[in-house]
């Protein structure tokens, strides 16, 4: 039930677009923030969203869009979590409250739905070289249609490679990027005392620079400044800030880029002066700001992880609700206590998430072997390659990347794990579809990518039991192998797969048919039981079941031998998997099928070739047809041909 807000809203309810905020004056920008603060809070209260970023950004975006002229100058997201008040400011206010619901709004900034979104920033670390392309795209414009372009990265996106690939090239090509970093866990410089924020004042103000832009002028007309002397000028005045404010030199000075801050984030009227003051500033430069996630509402700021995304909660209060007087148990529990009871016999094993500790539970085995659990940062690729180093010198890591994560490490699945025969343990969390992210994080693409790795073995659990054998298996398994797993609720339901042991590259016969072969991988074969259940009910009189249920277990290696079965007797095949079709399981079963010379008319249900947008998972396989009514009519329809 939506709570409704105390306070009176005196200004957001007039700000349309960033030029309704920009006839205000600048002393009513506190007042304004207060009131996007409290209007976040109470929309996501009761309509769950990831709270503490964007509580943390309110101040720095107020700033944004009073300074730069949106949506021709390029605002550039990292990490979309930040980005609420970005929205509500852009048009989507009284929109706001679809944010993440089915048909409502993207729960990332996306061009796709506003022109105000510069690029996507559903994954982090991308925003520093999208810019730059768009920066760059923008120097190729007469000087009077150049606009400004700002890459905001933060809440952790820094320690991706990509965003330090964006730098290096950023300090190499003639661009006017300015790029601010949203450090709102002190991780570079914090603020140290006066001097920080007196050299701030200097190296920003509009005096300074003038005097400094026209010196650097006379120098040139005098043939005693060029490019490399520029250069050398630059690291001087870097070094002479550094000495001054007493900070050690950070990767921003290193790469020659020019350095303004740490800047407190909160206090917008100063946001807004320093931007002026920057903003025309030539070259690219990087402005340093120190925030708190969660600014402002007390529950946030004493719990960031839990208030990242809290879920529907109380605002006076600050308690979460649940909604549930008995919380069924979710697959990444299940992970994260087997993971623990394997480790406690086994001192090889050791955990590795790429920030994602609690989100994939290894933080159950973080808090009793805390040295045996790397937490990587934003940083995929390197936990897959770093999980490699240690399986190459006889350690057991079970590396835990969420599905659509984990494709952002193909290359050192393939040449650091794989080619090596590596024994790593990929599990695949967040695997099919995972509801109100949306398009950026859908787990669907998986299956298809990782068939075609050699030395690699693919597993998909119908059960939590299968979950914690296959987890149990790859521990002495030594060789590369990959677990995939959904998001939310353990299906309760007992099911025959319970009843038998889990073996490499073997499935199971769930039900005998007679006419029709269902074969799922994975837990989508529990909607696929429940469908087959209800045909049956609504058919009393038959006297057994047209439909046979196989629950394959593997992609690979696959099940020849009840493939063979399959082939040589049914006249037709469904395959269903949650993920895309087009080279996933049912075209593996389909090859099998061509090369052996087996010819039953196979149907693939699963992705068709699409992205596939927010909303509720419920909503979402009904979409798709991938619910139990919709696998039921697919299956029906097969019966009438």
């Amino acid at each position: 039930m939506a709570q409704e807000s105390k306070m009176e809203y005196k200004y957001i309810n007039k700000i349309d677009y960033p030029c309704d905020l920009k006839q205000l004056p600048i002393a009513a920008l506190p007042d304004v923030c207060n009131e996007l603060r409290d209007f976040i809070i109470h929309e996501l209260s009761h309509n769950p969203g990831h709270l503490g970023a964007s509580l943390g950004t309110i101040e720095l975006t107020v700033a944004l869009h009073y300074v730069f002229d949106t949506p021709n100058d390029k605002l550039v997201w990292d990490v979309g979590h930040q980005a609420y008040a970005h929205k509500i400011l852009t048009g989507r206010r009284n929109r706001f409250s679809t944010n993440r619901q089915f048909k409502g709004l993207a729960p990332f900034p996306t061009p796709l739905e506003s022109e105000y979104d510069a690029f996507i920033a559903g994954h982090a670390s991308n925003s520093i070289s999208a810019a730059l392309g768009i920066e760059i795209g923008e120097r190729q414009k007469p000087k009077d249609k150049r606009h400004h372009v700002v890459a905001i990265i933060g809440d952790g996106a820094m320690t991706g490679g990509l965003a330090f690939e964006g730098l290096n090239n950023t300090s190499m090509d003639k661009n006017d990027l300015l790029i601010i970093l949203n450090d709102n866990n002190m991780a570079i410089d914090p603020i140290h005392g006066g001097i920080t924020q007196y050299l701030v004042d200097l190296t920003t103000s509009e005096t300074y620079n003038k005097w400094r832009w026209k010196f650097y002028q006379l120098l040139v007309k005098m043939h005693l400044m060029n490019e490399k002397r520029t250069n050398k000028m630059r690291r001087f005045t870097n070094n002479i800030k550094t000495c001054l404010s007493q900070q050690t030199t950070n990767i921003f000075r290193g790469l020659n880029l020019r350095y303004f801050g740490p800047a407190d984030g909160h206090d917008v009227i100063t946001m807004v002066r320093i931007l002026n003051e920057i903003k025309n500033h030539r070259g690219p430069k990087v402005l340093h700001i120190i925030t708190k996630k969660g600014k402002g509402y007390a529950p946030a700021e004493n719990d960031q992880t839990t208030w990242h995304a809290p879920g529907e909660f109380n605002v006076e209060s600050g308690e979460r609700i649940n909604g549930q007087t008995t919380k069924p148990q979710l697959w990444q529990e299940v992970f994260g206590e087997t993971l623990l009871d394997l480790a406690r016999n086994n001192d090889k094993i050791v955990g590795i998430t790429p920030a994602m500790p609690s989100g994939c539970s290894m933080c159950i085995m973080q808090k009793v072997y805390p040295e045996r659990v790397f937490d990587v940062g934003i940083a995929e690729g390197h936990a897959v390659t770093f999980s490699a180093g240690m399986a190459k010198e006889g350690l057991i890591p079970y590396c835990n990347i969420y599905s659509s994560f984990l494709q952002r490490a193909y290359d050192n699945i393939i040449h650091d794990v794989a080619l090596l025969k590596l024994h790593v343990v990929l599990c695949i969390d967040r695997a099919g579809i995972v509801g109100n992210d949306g398009a950026t994080h859908h787990g669907l693409f998986d299956l298809a990518y990782l068939r075609p790795i050699p030395n690699l073995t693919i597993g998909a659990p119908m059960t939590a039991k299968d979950l914690q054998q296959m987890l149990t298996i790859a521990q002495d398994y030594n060789a590369p192998i990959a677990i995939r797993y959904p998001r939310g609720k353990v299906n309760s339901e007992k099911t025959k797969t319970e009843q038998q042991d889990v073996r490499v590259g073997k499935g199971l016969c769930l039900r005998e048919g007679t006419e029709i072969a269902v074969l799922s991988i994975g837990t989508i074969g529990n909607t696929v039981a429940a469908a087959i259940d209800d045909i049956n009910s609504q058919q009393p009189t038959m006297e057994y079941s047209s439909f046979a249920h196989y629950d394959m277990r593997w992609l690979k290696p696959l099940d020849t031998e009840l493939l063979d079965y399959i082939g040589s007797h049914f006249r037709c095949v469904f395959t269903v998997e949650d993920g895309v079709i087009n080279g996933g399981f049912g075209s593996a079963v389909l090859e099998y099928f061509s090369d052996k010379g087996y010819s039953p008319r196979v149907t693939r249900l699963g992705i068709n070739d699409q992205f596939v947008e927010h909303g509720s998972t419920q909503e979402l396989y009904h979409m798709l047809h991938l619910d139990k009514e919709g696998i039921c009519e697919s299956l029906l329809s097969a019966l009438e041909k």
